[in-house]
């Protein structure tokens, strides 16, 4: 990553919609996300919100994470959040391997999501994603690799712009380095 990637995608980013904050650390970006809380939030359980311990984090700055499976979390949770895998500078896309339903959950359903990033993990285009994605596609297994450029947006209805129709409203990336340069993890 170039600072040129970070700067390329906070710009790509910004003009499709997303909140981009640069924080000094993960309890700074903790506090961002507490500081918003409106209700349930969704924390799915993956290597980085383990190793960071990142709902314990959330609840002890006073933030309502939900416990259980996301299934039963109910109407419509207010925000999820996750880590990605790495982002894409040349479209403002934030790209995270989502086999696990939680994350998928997490991602769609709520109101707000917020995803963490590393800005080591920024990317310069597709072209730059070709093998880190070729190693998530490594195995037999089906993978899910979710491309989330922006607030989710639709302009089926009638031909007028929707935002939020489809997932989360309003997307906040926040920019935390150090929490982890690998982009085979989230």
């Amino acid at each position: 990553m170039t600072d040129n990637n970070a700067g390329r995608f906070i710009d790509s980013a910004k003009r499709v919609g997303a909140n981009v904050v640069q924080m000094d650390s993960l309890q700074e970006a903790v506090k961002y996300i507490s500081e918003q809380r409106k209700g349930t939030t969704l924390v799915p359980e993956t290597t980085l919100a383990l190793q960071h311990g990142l709902r314990s984090l959330l609840v002890d700055a006073g933030a309502d994470v939900f416990s259980g499976k996301f299934r039963d979390a109910g109407q419509v949770p207010w925000a999820g959040v996750t880590f990605s895998n790495f982002c894409l500078a040349d479209s403002g896309t934030v790209v995270l391997e989502s086999t696990n339903e939680e994350i998928r959950l997490a991602t769609t359903l709520p109101e707000v999501h917020f995803v963490l990033v590393d800005p080591a993990t920024i990317l310069e285009d597709n072209l730059a994603a070709v093998e880190p994605m070729a190693a998530l596609h490594k195995g037999n297994d089906p993978v899910f690799v979710a491309y989330i450029t922006g607030p989710s947006r639709t302009a089926d209805i009638e031909r007028v712009l929707t935002i939020g129709c489809h997932g989360p409203r309003e997307l906040h990336i926040l920019m935390v380095e150090g929490i982890s340069s690998n982009v085979m993890e989230n």
